[in-house]
């Protein structure tokens, strides 16, 4: 079994540079800090739910946000195929299931417009919620939604409901990184993975709601049959508002801004007092100084430009490609299931309830994975996923060839199949992987730029999509499986060269993993004591390692 330690030499464990931290912290710190990592490393998923139920209900609730992005971000696909929405911004087209289209390049405005909100969100929170704390940028985000709404609500041109998007869409940007950020930072590595993992499903929940809603309002002959679904975004906007007041901060934030008081304080609000005594609050709060420190020593700054520096460009390469490979997978065509119902033969009616059929994988698929993050590491299941949604596209392009009712239903059918797959694996294990690699100092910056390399995908697809399915474009229906299942198979290549496991390791390892160049197969295998000593002059602090290891 090979290791690796400074500066990629070989050697039987990795070990961080003490000498420096020691002279930056004091030995009580790297002490306590010591044994807090231990306890986390053998506490038990039975052990961390016990002690760590109220940081599971707050990240749970916290991250109900992406609801609301889930939910709108969907229900304007959904109006492409919605009679009364076609017939009141579209225009003729004989061959479609409702008489009237929406021209191509007006879908890619639409759908694009919230990513182009999302990129200056995502933008503006990577700068804000450092300086001002996430807690502030959110409630503000929420206030700034509600008067948003308005817009798409009461448009009365295709050009108004683009501007409500792009406007909408900046709020949805800040709590996009927001929600992933604080799920990572708030309970032990026993339960980063399900809590990181659920924010996939408050995307399901609100895109199924959305199927839902549009589905409940085709039938109104008027207007309201595609403003209501935009109206039920307001119900939620205060429950969520009182969320975000009343949850604990970030410890980790606090951390980085010197506030050790506050930081222990918010533990103490995240965590059992009858199971977490004030010794082990200090020393998890010791274990952030520690980690701080050393993230401190390989990089200095917090600024954008640090995320593609030195070890750091590595991770945020790897952040960002993981999230562009959403899209990559061939995801996109589940966000356009509608229209790519219809225009591979599937009557309007139909196509909506296999829709709502579609977009319940969102859940189905993300409590499936939860299961398999108990058994296999996110690399496995992230590379695994990709491929099996290459199969599964190549085999909906062969389709699109055969013209027939029964291959017409297998395309339906397989759409669902690989809704499944994409939320039993990519969905879920994308927000994980994003939240580990990133560094704690870089973390709100690193998810802002993954979710930018997204929604930048997401704008190209956005103009490709549209143009590949529309009767009135390309034309290609279920044959756009073929180029979408290339661009899946390129990137199971990346995941197997590049992709790192990172099941199971403390933020302080993996800084040392990254630190040290480990090639992405042999983290698993690597070992890592962030507290030993590796140099035979320590003096002092050799000493002090021995009594603590």
């Amino acid at each position: 079994m090979s290791h690796y330690g400074i500066n990629n030499v070989p050697t039987d464990v990795l070990v961080a540079d003490n000498d420096e931290i020691l002279r930056n912290l004091n030995a009580n710190t790297i002490s306590d800090a010591a044994k807090a990592d231990e306890l986390e490393h053998k506490m038990t998923v039975r052990e961390a739910f016990r002690s760590h139920k109220k940081a599971i209900f707050w990240s749970m609730a916290l991250s109900g946000a992406l609801i609301m992005e889930g939910y709108d971000v969907v229900v304007i696909g959904s109006f492409y195929g919605q009679p009364n929405f076609t017939k009141r911004f579209g225009v003729p087209a004989p061959g479609t299931a409702t008489g009237y289209s929406i021209t191509a390049p007006w879908q890619s405005g639409l759908s694009n417009g919230s990513s182009a909100g999302g990129i200056i969100g995502l933008l503006f929170n990577g700068w804000a919620a450092d300086r001002f704390g996430p807690k502030i940028v959110m409630m503000v985000s929420i206030v700034a939604l509600t008067g948003f709404i308005f817009i798409p609500v009461f448009a009365n041109s295709l050009t108004t409901l683009v501007i409500g998007e792009v406007l909408c869409g900046i709020p949805w940007g800040v709590f996009q990184t927001l929600t992933t950020a604080y799920a990572s930072e708030v309970c032990p590595i026993q339960l980063r993975g399900y809590l990181t993992a659920y924010v996939n499903l408050c995307w399901g929940v609100g895109i199924l709601l959305s199927s839902g809603v549009v589905t409940a309002t085709l039938n109104i002959d008027s207007d309201w049959s595609w403003r209501l679904p935009f109206m039920v975004q307001w119900v939620w906007v205060i429950p969520l508002f009182l969320v975000v007041f009343f949850c604990p901060p970030s410890p980790w934030w606090m951390v980085r801004q010197g506030r050790l008081a506050d930081a222990e304080r918010a533990v103490r609000r995240l965590t059992n007092e009858d199971v977490i005594s004030d010794e082990k609050v200090k020393q998890t709060v010791a274990m952030m100084v520690h980690t701080n420190e050393l993230e401190r020593q390989a990089q200095e700054g917090t600024t954008y430009l640090e995320c593609f520096t030195r070890s750091d460009r590595r991770r945020t390469e790897i952040v960002m490609m993981t999230f562009a490979m959403q899209l990559l997978s061939g995801e996109n065509l589940i966000g356009q299931g509608v229209l790519f119902l219809q225009s591979a033969g599937v009557a309007t009616t139909l196509s909506f309830d296999l829709n709502m059929v579609l977009n319940s994988m969102f859940i189905i698929g993300t409590i499936v994975s939860w299961g398999l993050l108990t058994f296999f590491g996110r690399r496995t299941l992230y590379t695994a996923g990709m491929g099996c949604m290459a199969a599964v596209l190549f085999i909906i392009g062969g389709l699109g060839f055969i013209k027939s009712n029964n291959a017409t239903m297998a395309v339906g059918g397989l759409l669902i199949a690989l809704n499944f797959i994409y939320n039993c694996t990519l969905g879920p294990l994308c927000y994980t992987i994003i939240g580990e690699v990133s560094s704690t100092r870089l973390r709100q910056k690193s998810i802002a730029l993954s979710r930018i390399a997204y929604q930048i995908m997401n704008i190209i697809c956005g103009i490709l999509v549209p143009r590949m399915i529309n009767t009135t474009a390309w034309d290609w229906g279920a044959k756009a499986g073929l180029f979408w299942g290339g661009s899946a198979a390129l990137s199971t290549l990346y995941c197997l060269l590049r992709l790192p496991e990172t099941k199971g390791r403390s933020y302080g390892e993996l800084d040392l993993m990254f630190e040290n160049k480990v090639p992405a197969w042999r983290f698993k295998s690597t070992k890592v004591d962030q507290f030993a000593v590796h140099s035979e002059e320590k003096g002092d602090s050799k000493e002090y390692i021995k009594q603590i290891g």
